[in-house]
């Protein structure tokens, strides 16, 4: 899936969100959320799965977008 396919909740396209190398939160066209992050080490997932770690602002912005 390309970025381009998916629909950016959060970042105003200020600062270095606008380069996409911040956290962030996106929707898929299916609905599902797609999350950019910095890696966790938090524990080790199952394989083929990943742990990110992103800023609860984050978050409460993309639920403001979603109107949650």
């Amino acid at each position: 899936m390309a970025r381009e396919e998916l629909t950016r909740l959060t970042g105003n396209g200020n600062g270095n969100c606008n380069n996409d190398d911040c956290p962030n939160v996106y929707r898929t066209a299916s609905g599902s959320i797609v999350v950019q992050g910095d890696v966790s080490d938090a524990f080790q997932p199952p394989q083929g799965e990943a742990l990110v770690e992103i800023p609860e602002h984050v978050l409460r912005e993309a639920f403001r977008a979603l109107g949650w």
